[in-house]
């Protein structure tokens, strides 16, 4: 089984979903030059962000660490530990910012 991206109405083979470890995120360098952070939560369900955690610039969301609150999965950046929604890209703790989302399905390989 395959894990894509949908970047600009196209669907962009990113990994194998054996790739990742439920609550574990890895890191996606993508064709426009961007990076992804993929994560499975422990039910299997995927979910995919951009990287760069918009407080630093660094590229770590990726290797934050998951939670939930009131349900709702989120990663906390490693760095000053602001956390992103996984669904929505929003920040919880300062509406004003969010990060990007994509939409994520799984094929298989023909």
């Amino acid at each position: 089984m395959t894990l894509e991206l949908c970047m600009d109405d196209d669907w962009f083979a990113v990994c194998e979903v054996t790739c990742l470890t439920p609550g574990r995120g890895v890191a996606a360098l993508l064709p426009d030059g961007t990076q992804a952070a993929l994560f499975m939560d422990r039910s299997g369900r995927a979910y995919a962000i951009g990287n760069q955690d918009p407080f630093t610039g660094a590229q770590v969301l990726s290797r934050g660490l998951l939670g939930s609150l009131a349900g709702r999965p989120f990663v906390a950046s490693p760095l000053l530990k602001q956390r992103f929604d996984l669904q929505s890209g929003r920040c919880l703790d300062d509406e004003e910012v969010a990060v990007r989302t994509f939409r994520i399905r799984t094929s298989t390989a023909v």
